[in-house]
């Protein structure tokens, strides 16, 4: 594929990237090696290969999730500073 100026200027528009006019040449010329790199794996034959969801295949070890009460409301609520029978009770930070 033939990266030109206006393609380069397009990419870095989407990047968010400013380019110094003086490097758009060097630019062009690395993005096409990419390019053309990324065409050969184009080439690989693949039919047999499944789809990876995830690069490894190790597993998250977790603790199964029980639910229980720790502590209890009267307990929770005894240092509060301001609270009801059931909450907390906090400033109002929304108009």
């Amino acid at each position: 594929m033939k990266i030109n100026r206006e393609t380069l200027k397009k990419i870095a528009h989407l990047a968010r990237v400013e380019i110094d006019p003086k490097d758009e040449d060097d630019l062009i010329k690395d993005l096409e090696q990419i390019v053309s790199w990324v065409e050969k794996l184009d080439q690989l034959d693949t039919s047999d290969v499944a789809p990876l969801t995830h690069m490894s295949f190790e597993k998250n070890v977790l603790r199964e999730d029980i639910a229980f009460n720790s502590l209890p409301k009267e307990k929770g609520l005894k240092n509060a500073p301001d609270h009801d029978n059931d909450h907390f009770k906090v400033p109002k930070v929304l108009k």
